[in-house]
């Protein structure tokens, strides 16, 4: 008989995840008496595996099969790893994790993390549906002085051409714009509230170079393209009137060559390559001065910083008018940060204690690409959660578990394995304000990836479009995978355009024009619906989640809040699924309803709510 223990049980481990500091954790493991266990030890590691110490079992239970060991106690604030040394009277064994079984001295040791007794996420983020834009690329009102305009640029006429996806005459990437601006997008915000948006994340939208705006060459103004100081207050007004709040990119980690920092081409004066005093020097990391620079990824336009010069830290983040001070001013609502991994802890710590103090209810996310709460980046393990610095984080992880079952490389047990997983790495209140993408500045257009996966060249892909059949069968992946983004916990994220129908391979085809005028009014609709579900179903913005069934192309899972339960299922299969659930029927494609029995059809999927 196998030593039975799972820590996602609440009769073997209470409470479920992550502790507060302070909080009494009880387990309980139970041990066939054929082992001869006369005692259990729980052996709890740090961060880096090193020993904390050894947490002494008692007996508890008896039965004619087991012997239960109970033990309980509190840790401060960490990430911590456990396992169980099981003593007989002839020596000992160790105990590990081996999925959701126990194993004898192989397998993975068992996560736990503590986090801050004061950890709290703004109340209207959790379960928010965010809207994600490159500013220059979704709507053009009006024209902007670009007078100010950094050089050299071009600018579309026609707004439905290709993004350039080769350097210009003079080797100029990323150059060429459409004129997305500021008024384009509070023109706008009546159909972004349709979709039931609740969370505006904007890409850079600093004074840059490049269309891209991740290489920021004033930290302190707006990009002229986009419009003016004014320009921006009122988009944030206007979003505000409408119950949106507006997140900007943060992109601390480097600035571009060509900013006022450091001024490679002496275009601005006084930047740490055209002025060996300035203030700026201090901020860079100079191997040998001035032309031999760390550089983000080795491209040389994007000049790595120090974030942790004092200098830096003041213009940043605790100057009266830092650049965290002067956004949230305007009225941004808080930051995504770029490359959360490659900034120091308390760089970020810092940031969030002041954006907190600056505006109590700002949001602070994080691009991390992995579990978040285990993350290691440049050998150390970060302390994302354990000491409270994000909010959120972007959740690649569920992307591809959301990914593989919709595209059949899944049966739904490692979707159900990886959801739970975070799920219990995550503290809840993170948990329910993640940033739950499909697609992103960074992939390509979700429908290309769910249509076709040609492997052509770059020039290939610049033009290729899927076929009728092809799309036909991106569309229908599309609403199941989204329907399967807003039923789990976080806040689902639309990238601009997934919603209308925009296709596209990697950067700069996913970079292209919202097509206003052009969309699929269907998956449109459908999102507008999904949108309505998240906002009238408190159980989908705040409830927990337990997996009921996964497997064999099919899905099952309920979350709870208060009095509210709803069963979420979904139907991969050719054939079709009766659904052992009593209840109503809210939301769905796909299904048959005949004296109160549900039936997924095949490719069906239904949101139920449980009569009490």
């Amino acid at each position: 008989m196998r030593i039975h223990f799972d820590s996602r049980n609440t009769d073997h481990k209470t409470p479920f995840g992550t502790l507060r500091r302070g909080d009494l954790c009880q387990m309980n493991i139970l041990i066939p008496h054929d082992c001869g266990a006369v005692a259990v030890g729980l052996i709890v590691e740090d961060c880096d595996m090193q020993f904390c110490r050894e947490i002494p079992f008692a007996p508890g239970q008896r039965d004619q099969d087991y012997q239960s060991w109970q033990g309980s106690f509190t840790l401060d604030c960490g990430l911590y790893f456990y396992w169980f040394r099981i003593y007989k009277k002839d020596g000992s064994f160790r105990l590990f994790k081996q999925g959701s079984r126990t194993n004898m001295e192989l397998g993975d040791k068992w996560q736990l993390s503590v986090i801050p007794e004061d950890l709290t996420v703004p109340d209207y983020a959790e379960g928010a549906v965010m809207y994600q834009i490159l500013p220059d690329r979704f709507c053009k009102a009006g024209d902007c002085d670009l007078s100010d305009k950094l050089q050299p640029f071009t600018l579309h006429e026609d707004w439905f051409e290709l993004p350039r996806y080769g350097p210009d005459e003079e080797g100029h990437w990323n150059n060429d714009f459409f004129g997305g601006n500021f008024r384009g997008i509070q023109e706008k915000l009546p159909y972004l509230q349709e979709l039931g948006v609740g969370v505006l994340y904007l890409n850079p939208v600093v004074m840059a170079f490049s269309s891209h705006r991740y290489d920021a060459a004033d930290y302190k103004r707006p990009d002229p393209m986009l419009g003016t100081e004014q320009d921006f207050r009122e988009l944030c007004q206007a979003a505000h009137e409408r119950g949106i709040r507006v997140i900007l990119d943060g992109v601390f980690s480097h600035t571009g060559d060509h900013s006022i920092y450091f001024d490679a081409r002496g275009t601005f004066g006084g930047g740490a390559v055209s002025d060996p005093d300035s203030p700026y020097v201090s901020w860079y990391q100079f191997k040998t001065y001035p032309h031999d620079y760390e550089a983000w990824w080795g491209i040389k336009t994007l000049p790595c910083v120090n974030e942790l010069d004092p200098g830096f830290l003041h213009y940043i983040i605790d100057g009266e008018d830092s650049v965290a001070a002067y956004w949230l001013g305007l009225g941004a609502d808080g930051f995504r940060l770029d490359v959360a991994d490659e900034l120091p802890d308390a760089f970020i710590l810092r940031l969030k204690k002041r954006i907190r103090q600056l505006k109590p209810d700002a949001l602070l996310l994080g691009e991390v690409w992995e579990d978040a709460s285990n993350k290691r980046a440049y050998g150390v393990s970060r302390r994302y959660f354990v000491d409270g610095e994000l909010d959120s984080v972007m959740n690649y992880p569920w992307r591809e578990a959301i990914l593989d079952f919709v595209m059949e490389k899944d049966g739904g047990e490692g979707f159900a394995e990886r959801v739970m997983s975070l799920a219990e790495n995550y503290p809840p209140q993170v948990l329910h304000c993640l940033m739950n993408l499909l697609g992103s500045h960074d992939k390509p257009r979700i429908l290309t990836v769910l249509g076709d996966d040609f492997q052509g060249s770059k020039e290939e892909k610049a033009h290729r479009r899927l076929n009728g059949e092809q799309y036909e069968l991106a569309r229908q992946r599309l609403m199941l995978a989204a329907f399967l983004q807003y039923t789990l916990p976080g806040m689902p994220s639309i990238y601009y355009g997934d919603e209308a129908g925009l296709e596209g391979f990697e950067d700069p085809y996913c970079r292209r024009t919202y097509p206003w005028g052009r969309e699929d009014a269907l998956l449109r609709d459908f999102y507008r619906g999904l949108g309505r579900m998240k906002k009238t179903h408190a159980a989908l913005r705040k409830g927990d989640i337990r997996i009921r069934a996964a497997g064999q192309g099919r899905l099952h899972f309920l979350r709870s809040h208060e009095e509210q339960s709803l069963h979420i299922l979904v139907n991969r299969t050719g054939e079709p699924w009766t659904a052992a659930v009593r209840g109503t029927a809210v939301f769905g494609r796909a299904l048959q309803i005949m004296d109160r029995e549900i039936t997924l059809l095949p490719g069906g999927f239904c949101l139920i709510e449980e009569i009490p």
